[in-house]
Formats: C-alpha cells, structure tokens, sequence
C-alpha cells in the first residue's frame, strides 16, 4: 500500500510507504489531507527531496450501471474502486419530469378553442439535433470524470487508458456496423464526449475487451462474472487494474527463422491497495410541488438538498445513533442514515454535530480481499490469484 503526496502548492509527487507517511506527519514535515473522493493523502510542509517521477497509469472500465477504475504503476497497485453509477435513477427522473410537464401542458390549454387557436408554446430552439449526449449517459460519464480528475491532483498520473467499447455491432455476423446518421449508439457518442473531456488531464489510450481480458488473464487475476452487481474487487475494479496494467505488460507475436508466435513482454506487480465504493447521495432533487395535489388541491414542498437546521444533505455528522449522513429532517429532527442510505434514525438538531460538508459523494472504504500466499504467474507477482 502507497499513500498519495502533494507539496505546498498541491502539486502531486511520488506516493511514499505508510510507515514514512507516519513519520512525516509526526515530525510536523506533513499533514493530513482527505480528497472529495474519500482519499488520504499528505500535503508536505516543506519543500521535497526529490521531483523524479514514474509512470503512473489510470485505468477506467466503463459500464452502464457499475464502473471499476484502477490506478497502477509497474511495482504497485495505487488505487482500486468500484463506481455505483446514477444510470436508472436519471432515467426515472426523466420519465417523471415529462409526465408532469405533460401534464402542466394539459392543463393550459383550452381544449374548446379550435386547434389552430389554441395556447401551444412554439418551439424555442431546434431539440431534434443529431448525436445528442443522452442525461443518463452523461451523468455516468460525469461521475467517471470527478473521480478521474480527483485522482490526477494526488497522483502523478502520466497516462489514461479506457476500455472503449463498439455498441453498434451486428450481433449475427458479429462485424461493426456503418457508423452514420440517426443509427449512431449514444453509448459510443458519451464515449467519445468522455475521451475529449479526459484529454485535458493527461494522454488517452482507448482499449478493446478482449485486450482487457487478456491482460486480466495473463496476470491471474479472476474476474466475477456471475454477479456484476457486487461491491467488491472482482467484479469490475478488477478490469480497471488491468486495463492500466496493460500499458506495462504487452503481448506481441514474433516471427523466427522456422518460427512463428508470441509471448508476452514487459513487467508489472499487482499488490495490495484500498478499495473504494462509491456512489452519489440518493436524495430527491427540488421539485416545486408534488405530482398529484393533496386534499383542497394544495401540494407540500418536496425534495432539495437542504435542511431547516443548517445542515445539507450529503453531510458527514456525529450523533448518538452513530455517525452517518444526513438524509432528511423534519420541524425538530435530522434523518441519520448509513452509507447505503439505510436510516441510523432521527436525532434532535441540537445533538447533531457536523463532520465534513457534502462533496456530492458517499465513499466506503473496504478491504479488497484477504491476501493468500504470494503466487508468481509468469514472472508478475500477484496476491489476488
């Protein structure tokens, strides 16, 4: 395990031993930092020894529901987690926001003037553009990229590869189709927004699956493929590793005087790091009023990010149930929930002391798996096999 360092002015040096950072921070050379991600990390107080830099890669598997990213560098693994992603909750929100504009609309209009006559509002620009980024596409992209650019302000990072994935593929001859036009895959357009937006933090490299699967099986890293929804390691963090582990390792065919293969070349260890689950906060965005009225045709207030006691939403506190976030309140109490927004339970605002503001994220840090004895698979040292 490596922990991130920064100097004075924040800018990312070389990740330092446990052991040392301990000693830093005891002998006043460092402090303690936690990064919006949930990361610790050390800020030097005084200027570093040396500026010399590694290779430091970023590895991203995106998905549609869960995203794994891993952080390699050839002699350890950084940084491992696993990304619950806003896919479904957007696309409901979607659905509901155009039930109840529907419906506003309904209302306006005077169904007994003749239609020509009638209260609809003309268009206020074009909305039937091509290749338009889908809101629930983004916002996985987006979470993607907060992690990612929280990342590249504690580690040096020198290179980004992401697994890109061909979603226009006829699945009878398995070939990719003609890209063109209106039967463009909008996963393959927020793809291509997203390797825009990574290029301003460092050099992108897109991979396909199958290289990935290579690599995860080269290094023996197994992989759960029975249920992907798990937090844990194996399931999606594990391609993440990988991905950036391939810009260590490479297999590559080699052609000898009555001799024709490949092997595999280059050199990366796979150790032990900190695995991350992390999510946004599942509270209900403002709405101005609910969909259906209540009696008498009053609707309550609904929803927003904020509290009547100073609190947010999203806020790390300490109460007598625990710590947890805060997820709700009433005219007296705060809502205290865990980090799976399950509620600890409703504590008086006056006991309520607050942590850390909300950074729009829940992290949990976990352990990534027990460590069995050391296997070496052809000549890459892994803990994981």
């Amino acid at each position: 395990m490596r922990i991130p360092v920064v100097d004075q002015c924040y800018q990312p040096l070389m990740p330092t031993t446990p052991a040392r950072a301990r000693k830093w921070v005891e002998s006043g050379k460092a402090v303690k930092r936690w990064s919006d991600s949930g990361q610790f990390y050390l800020q030097l107080t005084v200027e570093p020894s040396g500026r010399v830099i590694q290779d430091i890669v970023v590895g991203i598997d995106p998905g549609k529901n869960f995203s794994g990213i891993g952080v390699q560098s050839s002699k350890y693994t950084l940084y491992t987690a696993h990304l619950i992603l806003p896919f479904q909750a957007v696309r409901d929100r979607m659905d509901a926001r155009r039930l109840m504009r529907r419906g506003r609309r309904g209302r306006r209009i005077n169904r007994k003037v003749e239609f020509c006559k009638r209260a609809h509002r003309q268009k206020r620009f074009n909305n039937r553009r091509q290749r338009k980024l889908a809101p629930s596409i983004r916002s996985n992209r987006q979470l993607e990229l907060r992690i990612v650019s929280q990342l590249c302000r504690i580690y040096p990072v020198t290179e980004i590869r992401y697994e890109y994935i061909w979603a226009d593929v006829d699945l009878t001859s398995g070939r990719k189709k003609a890209r063109s036009g209106k039967g463009f895959s909008a996963v393959m357009v927020g793809q291509r927004w997203m390797l825009k937006q990574l290029e301003i933090f460092a050099p992108v490299i897109t991979i396909e699956g199958y290289q990935t699967a290579l690599t995860r099986r080269y290094l023996g890293l197994i992989k759960n493929k029975t249920d992907k929804s798990k937090a844990e390691f194996n399931t999606h963090a594990v391609d993440g590793v990988a991905i950036a582990a391939s810009s260590f390792v490479e297999y590559r065919q080699y052609h000898k005087v009555k001799e024709d293969g490949g092997a595999w070349f280059g050199f990366v260890v796979i150790t032990p790091a900190q695995f991350f689950v992390i999510r946004r906060p599942p509270y209900s965005r403002r709405q101005l009023h609910l969909m259906v009225p209540a009696k008498g045709g009053i609707r309550r207030k609904y929803g927003g990010s904020t509290t009547r006691h100073g609190f947010r939403k999203g806020d790390i506190v300490n109460s007598p149930k625990g710590v947890g976030y805060v997820s709700g309140d009433t005219e007296k109490q705060i809502s205290v929930s865990d980090a799976n927004w399950k509620r600890l339970g409703q504590v008086a605002s006056s006991k309520v002391k607050l942590i850390r503001r909300s950074t729009g994220l829940i992290t949990t840090a976990r352990s990534m798996l027990s460590r069995p004895s050391l296997r070496t698979h052809g000549g890459v040292s892994n803990p994981f096999f």
